[in-house]
Order: C-alpha cells, then sequence, then structure tokens
C-alpha cells in the first residue's frame, strides 16, 4: 500500500510485529459496512460510477459471506482487516475496488470500524446488564420471606431482607445501565471522511454517511477525530465497574456458598469439584469472576496508560487499543451470562438465614431505638446498650432471658415491653423510611424493577 515511496521490502520481523489481522478480524463486519457507506458517499460525489458502486457493494457482501463461513483466508503481510478486505475487494472486481479508499485513511476508517463495533457490543452488554438484573430479581422474588444479617467489617449488624440485599445490586446494575446509556451516546458520532488528520478536498458528503450508517452525530473535527480514543475508555471504564460489581456480588456468593455461612446452594451445573478432595463443591464461577474483574480493570489502565502521551494525531500506538477493548467486551458478556443463569437457578436455605438472624445482638441497635424513644439521649442510650451487650456476653444470656431486674440494672426506662423489640418480623417492620428493608418498601421495589425491567430505557 505504501511501495510507491519505499525501495525495499518490509522486514518479515517489522510484519510480524506490526500485524493487527491476528485481532481486528473482528471487525470485519463493520469496515464492509463503513466501506457499503462510503461508496455511496464516493458515488454520491462523482468519484464512482452507479455501475462501480454496485460492483463495490456487491463485492464487500461476497466478502463477508466467505468471511461468515470462514472460507476467507487473511494474510499477515496485509497487516489488518482494512487492507485484507480492500485487497480482496480488488482482486474480485478489478479497478473499482482500487478507487475505494479516495477521500478515506485507515485513520478515520479504523475510528469508524471501532465506534460501529463499540455501538453493536454497548447494545449486547445492556442486554446481558438487563438479564442480569432479571436473574437476581427473580431469586429476591422467590425468597421474598427471607432474612438474612446484614453485615458491616464481615461482623453481623442488623437483620435485613434476603430479598433487600439482592435488590441492592440491582441498583449498581442500574447505574451500570446508566453509564453506558451515557457512554454510548458519546460512541455514537460517525468520524469518517477525517482522513489522515485533515479531511480530503474531494467532497464527500459525510452527512450522508452518517445517514446510512445511523449515526445522529458527525464529528466536528478532523484532527480529534482520529486520534480521540476517549469512547473507547469510557466503554472500557463502564465494563470494569460492571466487573466490580460482580466481583462483590461473586464475594458474597461465595460466603453465602460455605458451609460456614450455608446460606444458599449453588446448583451442580454452576459448580466445580476437587480433582483430589471429593465431597467439595466449589463456586468457581464466582471465584473466577471474581479474578477476571481485575483484567477488565487492567485493560483499561493499559489503554489509559498508551492515551496518556500521545501528540496529535493518530499515532501506531493507538494500534494497542483493540486487544484490550475486545478482551474486556468478550469477558464481561461472557461473565454476565453465566452469572445470571447460575444466580436464577440458586437456591436459599431460609431456615440456616432464619437461625442465623436469630442472634439477639442483631437488635442491639433498636434496643437502643427504644430508649431514645422514651426520652433518653442517643449517646447515652448507646453506652447502655453496648454495657448491656458486654453483660450478656459474660454471664452468657441472651437479652430476651433476661431478668426484669437485670434490665432494670442498666435503666430505669426499660419496663417489660423491652421484649416485643427482641422481634425480627417487628424490627423489620419498623424499618419505613424510604430505602429502608421492610417489607412493604420491598415489595414496593420489586414491582418497580419488575417494571422497569420490562420496559428499559434505550441506547441512544
Amino acid at each position: 500500500m505504501w511501495k510507491g515511496r519505499f525501495q525495499v521490502e518490509t522486514s518479515n520481523l517489522v510484519q510480524k510485529y506490526g500485524e493487527s489481522i491476528s485481532f481486528d478480524w473482528r471487525l470485519y463486519p463493520y469496515d464492509i459496512q463503513g466501506s457499503i457507506a462510503h461508496a455511496a458517499a464516493l458515488q454520491d460525489a462523482g468519484i464512482l460510477s452507479k455501475a462501480e458502486q454496485l460492483s463495490i457493494t456487491k463485492g464487500l457482501k461476497e466478502i463477508k459471506k466467505e468471511i461468515d463461513s470462514g472460507e476467507f483466508k487473511f494474510r499477515t503481510s496485509l497487516e489488518d482487516i482494512h487492507m485484507n478486505i480492500e485487497s480482496a475487494l480488488t482482486e474480485k472486481i478489478g479497478d473499482a475496488g482500487a478507487k475505494l479508499h479516495t477521500a478515506r485513511s485507515r485513520n478515520d476508517q479504523v475510528a469508524l470500524d471501532t465506534r460501529l463495533y463499540c455501538r453493536a457490543e454497548s447494545k449486547a452488554i445492556y442486554e446481558r446488564l438487563l438479564n442480569m438484573q432479571d436473574a437476581l430479581l427473580t431469586l429476591a422474588k422467590k425468597n421474598p420471606d427471607a432474612v438474612v444479617p446484614g453485615y458491616t467489617h464481615l461482623q453481623r449488624g442488623q437483620p435485613v431482607l434476603f430479598a433487600h440485599h439482592l435488590l441492592a445490586y440491582l441498583e449498581m446494575l442500574d447505574r451500570d445501565c446508566g453509564r453506558l446509556r451515557d457512554a454510548y451516546s458519546r460512541i455514537n458520532h460517525m468520524p469518517l471522511g477525517s482522513g489522515a488528520l485533515a479531511g480530503s478536498t474531494i467532497p464527500v458528503n459525510r452527512k450522508l454517511i452518517a445517514d446510512l450508517l445511523e449515526f445522529p452525530q458527525v464529528t466536528q473535527n478532523s484532527m480529534d477525530a482520529v486520534s480521540d480514543r476517549d469512547y473507547l475508555a469510557e466503554l472500557m471504564f463502564v465494563i470494569s465497574m460492571v466487573g466490580i460489581h460482580l466481583s462483590r456480588l461473586s464475594e458474597d456468593v461465595i460466603l453465602w456458598a460455605s458451609a460456614e455461612f450455608n446460606f444458599i446452594e449453588l446448583s451442580d451445573a454452576h459448580t466445580t469439584g476437587s480433582s483430589l478432595m471429593p465431597q467439595k463443591k466449589n463456586p468457581d464461577v464466582a471465584e473466577l469472576t471474581r479474578g477476571k474483574s481485575g483484567r477488565l480493570i487492567g485493560n483499561l489502565m493499559s489503554l489509559m496508560t498508551t492515551m496518556k502521551g500521545l501528540p496529535m494525531t493518530y499515532n501506531r500506538d493507538l494500534q494497542e487499543d483493540k486487544e484490550p477493548l475486545f478482551d474486556s467486551v468478550e469477558t464481561i458478556k461472557i461473565a454476565l451470562e453465566v452469572f445470571a443463569e447460575m444466580m436464577a437457578e440458586a437456591s436459599v436455605k431460609a431456615d440456616v438465614t432464619a437461625e442465623a438472624t436469630s442472634d439477639p445482638f442483631l437488635l442491639a441497635t433498636d434496643l437502643a431505638d427504644y430508649l431514645v424513644r422514651k426520652g433518653v439521649p442517643f449517646r447515652q442510650a448507646h453506652e447502655i446498650m453496648g454495657e448491656l451487650t458486654a453483660y450478656s456476653i459474660r454471664e452468657d444470656i441472651p437479652f430476651q432471658d433476661l431478668s426484669d431486674e437485670e434490665w432494670e440494672q442498666f435503666s430505669p426506662v426499660f419496663e417489660s415491653d423491652v421484649r416485643d423489640v427482641l422481634n425480627v418480623e417487628t424490627a423489620l417492620k419498623a424499618r419505613k423510611a424510604v430505602g429502608a428493608p421492610s417489607p412493604a418498601n420491598v415489595a414496593r421495589q420489586i414491582a418497580k424493577w419488575e417494571k422497569r425491567i420490562a420496559k428499559p430505557p434505550g441506547l441512544v
């Protein structure tokens, strides 16, 4: 493609070092889609005849079928997906194929291809995020009455409905959906026509290309258009956050499935065994997901490090944007798929969780609130309950077994009705504030999520 300037063939080592066809072949449907639109613009500009445009379009569609079927032979000597397709087209239809690259550069071509790729994959990720939310919602609906200890510092804190715990992850995933919608709006700008960096003297109608490719916006600065990779970084940041949220859920699942917690049972289809210990049932899906989240973050850091010192405009460093992008996209898609499948089939051991929440210390804060309602300042109430807890532990007497005299020993405000507080169901019903885990609140949230997932906002 540059033989006119050079007198010596490119070194085999340089070809091997510089090729990207081994990974950017994934862009082929988008490269062909963009080239068909570009041919239409060249015909509109008078560079191609109608017959040449039709020949190019027909040839490109044939090449796509060959790649789809696995018949197409990619050539490393042609470096990338753009030149592989252009070369095959020229071999197939002759001189008309050689005209296709008029008024464009591989710089704006790859910018278009990656935007088309990101646009399509954003939709695929968005759909999987919704499916993941639906799987968690399904598990919550199956277990509306299950109660688990809520934890801070991995120490038992207060009782919550298991459904409320799951709904926390729906909130996280909803923020991911929002970030993805926001990123999509910036992905959805059409860069073709920017050329290598300064456009072209050929008057190509960029709006026509944008309309054919269903882009609502056209990039406004040719130098920025060919060097911009912000949209990749944004998408990969969203993917990293999804990975972090799945990793946090993984940690909960791993704990819940352990013999020490024993709150849930994962299906045999979503666990693995040990090559040595026959009794083992390992939560490998959760562990793998927790591990892969680190790679997603690493991919984002790789791209941002590549970008940080680049002068305007295109630099070959930017070839390094694709492998981490492709890896992140493929990783998060399958992670969401397998995790949704696993959670939809998990079962909750309500009897075990009920026993765990029978721990009276989970209601220590409720007892402090009891004192507050009777006029005791909260800091004093907090101190009283701290002393009472220490006494309960020291004497090995649960709160509910303390005598009236023992209650009054710590505060004369305690009356016989204090034992009414020591009821998990009562404690949950009392948590009525917006966002709190009362059964009524959780039921309303489940109904809200059912409607939202059924009719989600679209990507535009």
